[in-house]
């Protein structure tokens, strides 16, 4: 039975598709597609006009320091969905990674495949793509073992808590529109300056609220002192487990409110009790640098891991490079 793959640019040619995954879901498709910046790419794998596997990938621009420019990149999150378990994954997966590569390399210039659930999945395929793994961090929260989740908090972290709340903090889901949109505004000035380079464009957090959260898919909380956002999170929620995804407060301006404290409290607290296994960060960092978001969340009691992250750029000479250096 041969393998045919289709890929996907629009979302009003992407037909129904089985699947649970939200990260390769048609929804987050159409949300990338509505967001200024990204641009998805949907590769289907069928045999017999029947689905086999899909793979979602997200093309967006990255700003890069030195030298001063400005890239496309392509981003995997995981390494797809899967709904034949009698058929050669990895097999399959190595079609479309060979796919995928060659569409992604057209219009950007580094492809990555992060927060891999099994980080020796698909060793040959990558390796025979020529692309290269990092060693990286993973860190989560397990929930099924515990009746709260402060059972795991540092006591210094509690004691936080309870003072944010004490001293005037209130945590919520966001109502409206407007107060997503003041929430994506407030965490856009905090990471552009503290925590990382990227950060989607505003509509990216409205899309979220009116795609996914209708389905519980995805859920987005603000802390909020005398009715100002001073905090939040957002998170998105794929079959047993839930992935906080952004994050931060205001904790110079508001520090005896503890809002950014508050927001990964409340995400942690509503997945155990919706009833997600695990909670995990995302974007916590190489292994061998420090990283500041990575030791603030180790506080609510998760636990850190190694996993890989796979890289293939455009430019073969760096490629070769950067292969000799990691392999």
């Amino acid at each position: 039975m041969p393998l045919k793959l289709t890929t996907y640019y629009c979302g009003s040619k992407v037909p129904e598709l089985p699947g649970t995954n939200t990260f390769h879901s048609t929804e987050l498709f159409r949300i990338y597609e509505a967001t200024p910046g990204y641009a998805p790419v949907l590769i289907v794998a069928s045999i017999d006009d029947k689905p086999v596997a899909k793979l979602l990938a997200a093309l967006r621009k990255s700003v890069r320091m030195f030298p001063p420019g400005i890239i496309k990149r392509c981003e995997i999150y995981g390494t797809g969905e899967y709904f034949d378990d009698t058929l050669d994954k990895e097999a399959i997966f190595s079609d479309i990674l060979e796919r995928l590569t060659n569409e992604a390399l057209r219009n950007s210039f580094l492809i990555e495949f992060r927060n891999l659930e099994n980080a020796m999945f698909g060793y040959k395929s990558f390796r025979e793509n020529s692309y290269f793994a990092v060693n990286w961090l993973r860190v989560r929260n397990s929930l099924h073992n515990i009746e709260k989740v402060e059972e795991r908090f540092s006591p210094s972290r509690i004691r936080q808590i309870k003072k944010g709340l004490k001293n005037g903090a209130q945590i919520r889901e966001v109502q409206t529109q407007e107060e997503t949109h003041d929430f994506a505004r407030m965490l856009h000035h905090i990471y552009s300056s503290k925590i990382r380079r990227h950060f989607p464009n505003i509509k990216f957090f409205q899309l979220l609220e009116s795609h996914l959260m209708t389905k519980q898919q995805s859920k987005i909380f603000i802390v909020t002192y005398k009715e100002k956002i001073i905090g939040g999170s957002a998170c998105i929620y794929s079959d047993d487990s839930a992935y906080l995804w952004f994050s931060g407060g205001m904790r110079k301006t508001y520090a005896l409110q503890y809002p950014g404290i508050l927001a990964v409290w409340k995400a942690l607290d509503d997945a155990k009790q919706r009833g997600f296994r695990h909670v995990e960060f995302m974007d916590v960092g190489l292994p061998f640098r420090k990283h500041g978001y990575r030791e603030f969340v180790l506080r609510f009691g998760g636990k850190q891991s190694s996993t890989r992250r796979w890289f293939r750029f455009r430019w073969d000479w760096l490629n070769r490079v950067l292969i000799k250096i990691y392999e």
